[in-house]
């Protein structure tokens, strides 16, 4: 294998799912860097959490579960999350001696021979007898295509690049997506900017009452369905709705969360809808999601003809050396816990007494 290192798993990510997995890994007998090792292409600890916007304090954030292990006491809800969640990760790390090798960037995963699989890096390669895919979304940002897009004379920008509301001040804003960072944005948006303009796909539908187990079985079943199928997972949220808050409602009673249609195109001043009407507007955010970032295991053809990659579990079934973590029904922090004990538990099974998959 050309000098590549041998281990028995390669995990790859360093979010919650990723140390989740690497801590049942060791918590059954794997031994990190002997017997796995954990590759992130993050500079520090806090995947995805420390790329976050600073006015995101820990407070807002929504649904956020401690990892296995270890409990997250005493966080001050009004520090940014990126700051919490980078300590606590980081805490955790050390605490039970992960040794996350980064920053990593994992390029290409492909057939190794002998049954093995063969992960290139930036920092050399490692052969391995099965893989836990954690990679999450963040690094595939989701930019819609319409048409005159390219003519606008104004600012774009992802979610993923947005640093806090101050940069748009006296500026009008046009936010464009119907979750919950949308709704996010334009609540902190508006004593700023000169004007804040909303616009979404599908009306918005929002969520009344207490998010229960049940509630929460259901909306994970609905994305599950999907991932069986081979489709592309869409988020939890996308079926759950968006919970109504007290700084929702307040929203919604100041015309801030007045939801407009989608446009039909982009002009150089702002944008128009098929009517006539049109907006002036000096900046887009688009506040659209994210895709799972799944390129490196391109080699392995693991795709349906659906455009996603079908799941049983965590397993990938087209080949079960491979487990996908934080992937559709276990994106969520809860979801992502369960998920790297199910994998753990499966690859466990898959060294121990069955033959691996050529």
């Amino acid at each position: 294998m050309n000098g590549a290192r041998e281990v028995e798993v390669v995990v790859i990510g360093a979010g919650q799912a990723g140390l989740a997995a690497a801590y049942h890994l060791r918590r059954t007998g794997f031994e990190p860097d002997r017997d796995f090792v954990v590759l992130d292409h993050s500079p520090g600890p806090g995947g995805a959490w420390q790329f976050r916007w600073p006015s995101l304090t820990f407070g807002k954030v929504h649904g956020m579960h401690a990892l296995p292990g270890m409990e997250l006491t005493d966080a001050d809800p009004a520090r940014p999350s990126a700051e919490v969640v980078r300590e606590y990760f980081d805490r955790y790390e050390r605490t039970f001696g992960l040794r996350v090798r980064r920053p990593v960037e994992v390029r290409a995963v492909r057939e190794g021979g002998g049954g093995r699989l063969l992960v290139e890096t930036s920092d050399g390669d490692w052969s391995t007898r099965a893989l836990i895919n954690a990679t999450g979304t963040w690094d595939r940002p989701f930019w819609p295509r319409y048409p005159g897009q390219e003519t606008f004379r104004g600012r774009q920008l992802h979610t993923a690049q947005y640093a806090g509301p101050e940069e748009f001040a006296g500026q009008r804003v046009l936010v464009v997506g119907g979750g919950a960072s949308g709704t996010q944005h334009l609540l902190e948006l508006a004593p700023y900017a000169a004007a804040t303009v909303w616009v979404t796909r599908r009306p918005p539908v929002f969520r009344e009452g207490p998010f229960d187990q049940e509630a929460g079985r259901a909306a994970v079943a609905l994305v599950e369905e999907r991932v069986r199928e081979g489709l592309p997972p869409r988020s939890v949220v996308s079926v759950t709705g968006l919970p109504l808050n007290d700084a929702v409602r307040r929203g919604l009673a100041d015309g801030i969360l007045d939801r407009q249609p989608m446009f039909d195109r982009i002009t150089p001043e702002g944008v128009e809808w098929r009517d006539g009407r049109r907006v002036a507007v000096d900046v887009i955010l688009w506040a659209t999601g994210f895709r799972a970032a799944l390129d490196h295991l391109a080699p392995l053809r693991l795709r349906e003809p659906g455009g996603g990659i079908r799941v049983e579990g965590t397993r990938a079934v087209a080949d079960p050396r491979i487990h996908l973590v934080g992937y559709g029904p276990s994106a969520s922090t809860v979801g992502a816990n369960r998920a790297g004990r199910a994998a753990v538990r499966d690859i466990r099974r898959l060294l121990t007494d069955e033959p691996v998959a050529a």
